[in-house]
């Protein structure tokens, strides 16, 4: 089972995260490991999910994590457009699920989910 997580910089807390990952991947097949595609921000929900995968958090299962940097600086130049053009690409590589947690509308957060959404994947928005 692939599971998109796309969420916002400064998402709180740490358990509703963790929380909705435990629970959709014990949905899955015991034998289907679990990939969890985030977009590799350092901080709010993708960092939450890059630590639900490195720590296992006591689960009996161990998952792989699938990391999307955006690249702001393409030879050095800031690209604004760098969170949306990864997003799209996390998109249309596809997954069985996304998980979608947006605080005070986050746009990239948002955006995602609504490419997610456009591409036909499920997709579980939690605000905030």
């Amino acid at each position: 089972m692939r599971i998109l997580v796309t969420g916002s910089r400064d998402w709180w807390p740490p358990s509703t995260v963790y929380q909705w990952l435990d629970y959709w991947t014990f949905r899955t097949e015991p034998r289907r490991l679990p990939v969890i595609v985030h977009g590799a921000c350092p901080t709010g929900a993708d960092a939450m999910a890059r630590d639900w995968v490195r720590r296992g958090l006591g689960r009996p299962f161990s998952a792989v994590e699938e990391p999307h940097p955006a690249i702001w600086r393409p030879f050095g130049i800031y690209n604004p457009h760098a969170g949306l053009i990864r997003n799209r690409e996390m998109v249309n590589l596809g997954a069985d699920l996304c998980l979608a947690f947006i605080k005070n509308g986050s746009r990239g957060a948002s955006h995602c989910a609504r490419l997610a959404e456009e591409a036909g994947i499920p997709t579980r928005r939690y605000t905030a």
